[in-house]
């Protein structure tokens, strides 16, 4: 499970984006599919609990989740819709005691997911002294979206989420180009590039543009990645040790989580060491 964390950024507080799976009625062991993998230990469709589901919501193995073959719910962060859904758009009424509910509340949980996700991410780009001259249109953006997580569940089960993050990425990706435009010999664009198992031990990643990049094993000890748009990129067992990732753009807690890293490994000060670095 993610740990707990306040928000960072003044720009979303009392948004609730740090997850309180105390609020939750387990939406993201239930909801959402898993296949068998190195993340997972067993495949279980959408909207099945896992077999580690306790009855009071909690996991059964929590403390033993990455031994147990499953990290890919340590590295699980839903940003707060969790217990916006469970406690906001559904009332507190549980899937359990009221199994109507069920299925329209597993398929709004992926929805507020995302707008949640967006709601962190604007919040970081307005902190962003170089994004200054479009702070006017992420506010407004980060406005609208807040709105939208507030809507009723039809609402949110009818809305063109990939229309809105189409549009509040437009102004992500503006936002990355103002901040790396300052960095001396900035590099070249790497979106979604494939650098599964890449050396790039040692790289001056200062202002390249990692979005979306595979980076599944990569080797990035002792990298510099101030002032890289990670937005999206996969860090699953990507090494970080000795790497520093100080002013990263777009960084998350999920992807340092999913990642291997040390006691030098430097971070932006809205996140945390993971704890099993």
């Amino acid at each position: 499970m993610p740990q707990k964390r306040e928000h960072p950024f003044p720009d979303a507080a009392g948004l609730g984006l740090q997850p309180d799976c105390g609020s939750c009625f387990a939406l993201c062991c239930v909801a959402l599919p898993f296949a068998a993998s190195a993340d997972f230990a067993l495949d279980k469709d959408a909207g099945r609990p896992c077999p580690n589901l306790r009855a009071d919501f909690g996991c059964g193995i929590h403390a033993q989740l990455r031994q147990r073959g499953f990290p890919g719910c340590t590295v699980f962060d839903c940003f707060g819709a969790g217990q916006k859904v469970s406690q906001v758009t559904f009332g507190g009424q549980d899937w359990r005691q009221a199994p109507r509910t069920a299925r329209q509340m597993f398929d709004v949980f992926p929805v507020m997911r995302q707008l949640h996700e967006l709601l962190w991410y604007l919040a970081e780009a307005l902190t962003l002294p170089l994004a200054r001259p479009i702070h006017g249109d992420l506010r407004r953006a980060l406005d609208k979206t807040e709105r939208l997580t507030g809507g009723s569940a039809q609402e949110l089960q009818e809305l063109d989420v990939t229309a809105h993050r189409r549009d509040v990425n437009a102004l992500l990706l503006r936002t990355s180009e103002l901040v790396r435009a300052k960095v001396a010999g900035r590099k070249k664009d790497r979106r979604g590039a494939d650098l599964v198992g890449a050396n790039l031990e040692g790289a001056d990643l200062r202002g390249a543009n990692l979005r979306g990049a595979c980076l599944i094993a990569a080797d990035l000890k002792r990298a510099d990645l101030r002032s890289a748009d990670v937005i999206g990129a996969d860090l699953r067992d990507a090494d970080l040790s000795g790497a520093d990732l100080t002013g990263s753009i777009f960084l998350t807690q999920s992807q340092l989580n999913a990642a291997k890293g040390d006691t030098v490994t430097r971070l932006p000060p809205a996140l945390t060491r993971p704890t099993h670095w």
